[in-house]
């Protein structure tokens, strides 16, 4: 139980103000399809959970922490960058639930590679290791206590806001996190 507990509290206080909690603000603001965007962040977070032990092992064996820096800063600039271009989104609300689901899935599981909560689940398995499936349940419950109200707090904010102004926010927001990863580094 401790394992559950301290997994959850730590992800959910990691998790505020990261990278992924933007995202989950971005998607909502442009799917509008809550429900399926929240079931994206919860497949995409158990698998990559489940996964952050041997993937974190195998990226810090191949690539030095400088380089995955650059990485990490180079693609939410790109990220902020592609924000800008307009695209049908805006144009059309998304017509398939099941796509919203699949963006929000692979977008959400790749957002999360080399993130601090992915590299803090290492350590909690490490830590707790004869309790594995707690502590990616607690991770797990951690990612959705706070990226769920950042999804239907984005949704609402869409509703407010021309996409237009979001979609400039969000890009913004983006370049500034890859401006500030290549000055100090991953946290």
């Amino acid at each position: 139980m401790d394992a559950l507990i301290a997994s959850t509290a730590l992800v959910a206080l990691a998790e505020i103000g990261d990278k992924t909690q933007l995202l989950s603000f971005v998607l909502a603001a442009r799917m509008r399809r809550p429900r399926a965007i929240c079931l994206g962040i919860l497949v995409a977070t158990v698998l990559n959970h489940a996964l952050a032990a041997w993937l974190g092992a195998l990226v810090a064996s191949v690539l030095s922490p400088e380089v995955l820096r650059w990485i990490v800063g180079l693609a939410f600039i790109g990220c902020g960058l592609w924000a800008l271009v307009p695209d049908k989104l805006e144009e059309t609300e998304v017509g398939s639930a099941h796509g919203v689901f699949l963006t929000s899935t692979l977008l959400f599981f790749m957002a999360e590679m080399g993130d601090k909560t992915q590299l803090a689940t290492v350590a909690l398995g490490a830590r707790f290791e004869d309790a594995y499936v707690w502590v990616v349940a607690g991770t797990t419950l951690g990612m959705m206590i706070a990226n769920v109200p950042a999804v239907y707090i984005g949704q609402k904010l869409a509703q407010r806001l021309p996409v237009s102004w979001i979609r400039r926010i969000a890009a913004g927001l983006f370049v500034a996190t890859g401006v500030i990863t290549l000055a100090v580094g991953l946290n």
